[in-house]
């Protein structure tokens, strides 16, 4: 059986006026055909479109697989209702959280690593999308630099997620830490 398509957004382009949305990224895994219906999920996202064209390397192609560096052109899609960090996929394939339980590690100080407690603001980078969100943590009251815990993690804006999802996070500007997505909610 083949994968469901997923790609991360990078860029959106308006083309010809408005009546064309290129959306611009790379294939995580699956394959996309001129004609499908996609889902843009995440970040408020939710509608479908079908796939007007392909377009790599600024030649038109029918079909494209994972690891390939594509532009997704989607015919009556405005272009302000897609932006950076939104998942293109197969519908229902994938949904949106705004919360879930991860495991977290943290970097040393000298890479950036600092305390981490209960209701710290982090910015968290998943594919491409950065979101601001709280984290709460389990079992202990501070994580020190080098060290790990499970942790809730609360967003601003939900956003596409898997479990076993990596991601990376920031703490006031620097880049702090690194976890992976254990349980999302059902």
């Amino acid at each position: 059986m083949e994968k469901p398509f997923l790609m991360s957004v990078e860029d959106v382009f308006c083309l010809q006026q408005g009546r064309i949305v290129m959306l611009t990224g790379r294939i995580e895994r699956g394959r996309i055909r001129k004609g499908d219906e996609v889902e843009i999920v995440g970040l408020g996202g939710g509608a479908t479109a079908r796939v007007a064209d392909i377009d790599a390397s600024h030649v038109r192609i029918d079909e494209a697989g994972a690891d390939m560096n594509v532009g997704v052109l989607l015919r009556g899609t405005a272009a302000d209702a897609v932006e950076r960090g939104h998942v293109l996929a197969t519908p229902g394939s994938i949904s949106a959280h705004a919360c879930f339980a991860a495991d977290i590690t943290l970097l040393s100080e000298e890479q950036g690593g600092a305390d981490v407690v209960s209701g710290d603001r982090l910015r968290f980078h998943t594919r491409s999308a950065a979101v601001w969100g709280t984290v709460t943590l389990h079992g202990v009251d501070v994580v020190r630099p080098l060290h790990g815990a499970e942790v809730t993690v609360t967003l601003a804006e939900p956003v596409a997620l898997e479990e076993a999802q990596p991601f990376a996070f920031r703490l006031r500007g620097r880049a702090a830490g690194s976890g992976t997505v254990t349980r999302l909610p059902r």
